[in-house]
């Protein structure tokens, strides 16, 4: 495989020549300096992945990649707030950080975020902006943060035991009581069951406005009536009688594979590829989505305000732009992780790359919900603990 180098496309997209002299400082700056990117560790490919970018930006830039792994991105929001509160203002241990959702959004309402940065990045230009790159979980991410990746809800069946599989929360619903026992989810607050809940809820809301808002008692109490009603016609014809879910994704899976259930769901569409590849799945799987869109959102990458490497933090951040680490990141040999970018912008090589898919992985176009806000999450997953929780 061909692949191009960074500038190729900032050049084509014509960025502004005084911008191109503030990049050239930025990269000069950058150079000889190591960058900290704390990015969860649970992952071998992943991990594997962010190796092969620290070999990159070394050869390309000069700067030293150092991947600090983490299990919880919550506790390094904790540390940069108590480094911030201490009076460590320029010297940070977090140079760069991969975030979304409710961490974004505690670092910016707390001023911890350098920026605005990411839109005056050469390749911000092949962004896709008919993703949800400019708000993360509805909050406005105003340049604080660069997109990274994308990740859906995409559910998994077997084409030789479901040919013809539910499209959408009440094609949901008939497929239950047609197949009693073998549909379920997993327990919130697992994330994919608390996704599965949130999809739901975007079906059924009366207002989706009301979810992109910061959540209130009275839009919680009329967007959720539905979806409890909902629920709750739903769970008895769930496997065990829905007194009782599934851990997580990773044993529907296996549950799916041993024909306990008819369904499966993860947050990769690349996902069923790479276990019918490792022999989890068998070669009939397939994934889907639902006719009117499946939840969403982007992954991004920030950089704390005090920073020691901001320069060489953000020359990191565009290189994981580039259409190269973005053609290799969503191998589903490498990793499988969606690209940001608008595969038209960008070279007939990268493109052909993109769109390749395997067999099992989504092959077809779902639109993208946006997420609700973030402070619906906790709200959402104590009420449904309330209601089934404990049966």
């Amino acid at each position: 495989m061909k692949w191009f180098p960074l500038t190729t496309l900032a050049l084509s997209l014509c960025f502004p020549l005084a911008a191109h002299a503030d990049w050239a400082k930025t990269e000069a700056d950058a150079k000889g300096q190591t960058v900290y990117f704390n990015a969860w560790g649970g992952s071998e490919a992943t991990n594997a992945y962010i190796g092969w970018v620290g070999q990159q930006v070394k050869s390309r830039y000069g700067v030293e990649l150092r991947h600090v792994k983490v299990t919880d991105t919550a506790e390094v929001v904790k540390r940069v707030q108590t480094e911030v509160a201490a009076g460590r203002r320029t010297d940070g241990s977090v140079d760069l950080m991969w975030i979304n959702g409710e961490n974004f959004r505690n670092l910016k309402q707390g001023g911890l975020l350098f920026g605005p940065w990411a839109e005056s990045l050469p390749n911000w230009g092949a962004v896709d902006l008919n993703k949800p790159v400019r708000s993360d979980f509805s909050v406005p991410t105003e340049g604080f943060e660069a997109p990274w990746g994308t990740a859906q809800l995409t559910f998994i069946a077997d084409k030789a035991k479901t040919p013809a599989p539910p499209r959408s929360r009440a094609d949901l619903l008939t497929f239950a009581k047609a197949n009693p026992g073998r549909v379920s989810y997993p327990k919130p607050p697992d994330f994919h069951g608390t996704t599965f809940v949130k999809q739901a809820l975007i079906e059924l809301a009366p207002d989706r406005k009301l979810l992109q808002a910061p959540l209130t008692p009275a839009s919680f109490a009329a967007s959720t009536a539905p979806l409890w009603a909902y629920l709750d016609q739903l769970h008895p014809q769930l496997w065990r009688g829905g007194k009782a879910f599934p851990a997580s994704a990773a044993e529907m899976h296996r549950m799916l594979a041993d024909g306990e259930l008819k369904l499966s769901l993860t947050f990769n569409p690349n996902e069923a590829a790479n276990l019918i590849a490792t022999r989890q799945l068998p070669a009939t799987a397939y994934s889907f989505g639902f006719t009117g869109g499946t939840i969403g959102n982007v992954h991004f990458v920030g950089i704390p305000v005090n920073a020691k490497a901001q320069a060489g933090a953000q020359v990191v951040a565009n290189f994981l732009l580039s259409p190269e680490a973005q053609a290799r990141k969503a191998d589903i040999t490498v990793w499988g992780d969606g690209s940001v970018l608008d595969v038209n912008k960008l070279p007939a090589a990268i493109q052909a790359t993109l769109r390749k898919t395997a067999p099992g992985a989504l092959a077809e176009v779902v639109p993208m919900l946006a997420e609700p806000h973030a402070s619906w999450v906790e709200a959402l997953e104590a009420e449904w603990l309330k209601r089934y929780g404990s049966r």
